[in-house]
């Protein structure tokens, strides 16, 4: 899935490509999005929020996507051959000299400013991690209102913190020596700081390479516990544990060994602790 590394750099490539320019033609996949009111209008601006990608147009509206599990914007020169699917594009941007195209997005919209101004997913997300700054003071009190709430899953609640999808997920806590099955309320404010730290850290680390690491070993393995159920911990030795989490059923990976939690009264963490 885009986290927001990949959203970032999604923005970064289109930014320069796209801004000032003007869409020649539109066409979209869905007929009730307006395409036929796109060409004549110049993008703006086009940035990041979180896993949200919005392209201002001149007129005050915005293109707002949200890439979910397989979506991408490709640039393209006219006549260039597509790397994916025709009938994959969501949304097709014919520009002078370059097409940009959309596909398989969870989300795409056109909204206008105010609809931008009042819109749940945009107007709730926390703090976005690979912002210039970021309120510690918000993102505690976020998480604070999540207590029971086991943090494995806070951290991918973008109403609490933004950018971190799944990958980063596995990978920050096991950073942090962290038991995703531990409820938040459980963690201290330095926990949960050193939590948002580390995301942010790595976000950032990630922004010029793909694919996405967490370790630099010469072994060629990238990351630390992601996908690697049933293999040994680098670490430890210990076997990699895989549980489903939350409503969507997102997969967690994690050391018992390494991210062994405190037995804790009313912890769900508690019932699968390994000794080591």
């Amino acid at each position: 899935m885009p986290e927001g590394d990949t959203i970032f750099r999604t923005a970064a490539r289109l930014r320069p490509v796209l801004t000032g320019r003007t869409i020649a033609a539109a066409r979209a996949r869905d007929p009730g999005f307006p395409a036929g009111s796109l060409p004549g209008r110049t993008f703006a601006a086009v940035e990041a929020r979180g896993k949200h990608l919005l392209m201002h147009l001149d007129d005050q509206r915005t293109i707002h996507s949200h890439l979910g599990m397989h979506g991408s914007w490709h640039l393209y020169r006219p006549g260039e051959t597509w790397q994916k699917d025709r009938r994959q594009a969501a949304l097709v941007l014919e520009l002078p000299e370059v097409v940009c195209i959309c596909f398989s997005p969870k989300v795409l919209q056109l909204l206008s400013a105010d609809q931008l101004r009042r819109h749940l997913q945009l107007t709730g997300l926390g703090p976005d991690l690979l912002a210039e700054h970021v309120d510690e003071a918000e993102v505690l009190r976020r998480f604070r209102t999540h207590d029971s709430t086991p943090i494995g899953e806070a951290v991918m609640n973008q109403s609490i913190v933004a950018g971190i999808g799944n990958v980063y997920k596995s990978e920050v806590l096991f950073l942090t020596r962290t038991n995703p099955l531990i409820p938040v309320g459980h963690l201290s404010d330095e926990q949960l700081l050193r939590i948002a730290h580390t995301a942010r850290q790595w976000l950032a680390k990630n922004l010029t390479g793909y694919p996405r690491r967490t370790r630099s070993a010469l072994d060629g393995q990238r990351l630390w516990v992601y996908g690697r159920s049933g293999k040994p911990c680098f670490a430890c030795g210990q076997r990699i544990q895989l549980r489903r989490q939350g409503d969507q059923g997102r997969t967690t990976y994690w050391c018992p060994h390494c991210q062994a939690a405190p037995t804790l009264a009313g912890s769900p963490a508690a019932d699968v602790r390994v000794q080591p």
